[in-house]
């Protein structure tokens, strides 16, 4: 029996939020990120959608969770103002993707601070949530792809069976 304030889940693979006496107690984090995933896998793929991330790595840990959308480098030899200018005449919607360390917080800042005044919608949403999923276990977007295999593996499936991804890293970088 539960106490007050607690909910009960015999099932342990369920991705639902339970609470705590301090709080809202996890939900299954593979469970959280595949549903978000799937989500920015189709989002992104729209017309007019460029996800940034920082650095090539990046991109190839995207391409191998099956992210086809077009995919701008941050840091590519050109000033943040320059990749900013040419997300706006390229892009309806920008998905910033940075690391989660103090680097790509500021970056993710500075490029809201370019690109907020312009007729584009700027998401910083999924970078923000996917920080709540990774928690703790992981800083930077490149080891997305290890981090979702490994918990994969720990419920006895594949990364390739929950995204239809392949070892391929996919099409060159766009921008």
């Amino acid at each position: 029996m539960c106490g007050p304030g607690r909910a009960r889940s015999d099932d342990p693979t369920r991705a639902e939020a339970l609470t705590s006496r301090n709080g809202p107690v996890r939900a299954d984090p593979l469970e959280e990120f595949i549903e978000l995933w799937q989500r920015l896998r189709s989002e992104s793929a729209e017309p007019g959608t460029v996800v940034v991330v920082e650095g090539e790595r990046d991109l190839r840990a995207l391409r191998r969770l099956g992210l086809s959308g077009t995919i701008v480098l941050v840091h590519r030899g050109r000033a943040l103002a320059g990749t900013a200018h040419d997300l706006v005449g390229r892009s309806r919607r920008v998905i910033v993707l940075t690391d989660w360390d103090t680097e790509g917080g500021h970056l993710a800042h500075r490029l809201r601070e370019f690109l907020e005044a312009e007729r584009l919608r700027l998401d910083l949403e999924y970078r923000r949530k996917l920080a709540r999923i990774v928690r703790g276990e992981l800083v930077h977007v490149e080891g997305l792809f290890g981090w979702a295999r490994r918990l994969a593996e720990r419920s006895g499936r594949s990364v390739d069976d929950l995204f239809g991804s392949t070892a391929d890293d996919g099409p060159s970088p766009t921008g």
